[in-house]
């Protein structure tokens, strides 16, 4: 169900896009592709020049390269449309370097930020990369089943609110790891005091 139409008129000023598409390789590797673009339905004056209406400000490429313990093994960045013409997209390789050998599971966005965090990166790149994580659990759902019991607990639980392991959902789907409901939200539900 779309959003409900405005109760005041409006005029479209910018439409950012952001597609993830995943790709399950032959050679048994996984490749994460994102694009990201800014257009403006105006022409618009920026100070290196007027980008004209609907020719994007921003168009931006990154293909991450995984294995199935989500380690980059590869990257690609490609930047082809920019404000500033041979400075934003000069910092391109060195992405591409350095988020090899990184892991999209442990520690990956707290990497980029260090890595990449004001004039060492892109703002535009470094918000990219941050939904990689996320992008990839998506991609490789259905390898195995969620609630699949290994022995280990799920990464999913605790880690957003309709998987708090105290919660009704848990104790539904992944019973094994329900915390018997002893939380504030148990609480907050039967009307006790807290």
């Amino acid at each position: 169900m779309p959003l409900p139409p405005p109760s005041v008129s409006r005029t479209l000023a910018h439409t950012r896009r952001l597609r993830f598409e995943a790709y399950k390789r032959a050679d048994g590797l996984w490749d994460l592709d994102a694009h990201l673009t800014d257009i403006k339905p105006f022409d618009y004056r920026l100070s290196s020049g007027i980008r004209p209406a609907g020719q994007p400000v921003h168009d931006m490429w990154i293909r991450l390269t995984v294995d199935r313990n989500l380690a980059v093994v590869d990257a690609l960045v490609l930047v082809e449309a920019m404000p500033y013409a041979g400075a934003c997209n000069a910092i391109a390789p060195n992405y591409a370097r350095e988020l090899v050998g990184l892991n999209l599971a442990r520690g990956f966005r707290k990497a980029v930020q260090s890595r990449f965090a004001k004039v060492a990166g892109c703002t535009h790149l470094n918000e990219v990369l941050g939904q990689f994580p996320t992008a990839a659990i998506q991609a490789m759902a259905g390898e195995k089943v969620d609630n699949e019991d290994d022995g280990s607990k799920p990464f999913q639980l605790d880690q957003c609110h309709a998987l708090d392991t105290r919660g009704e959902t848990v104790q539904r789907y992944y019973p094994r790891w329900h915390r018997n409901g002893a939380g504030t939200r148990a609480k907050v539900r039967s009307g006790e005091p807290q």
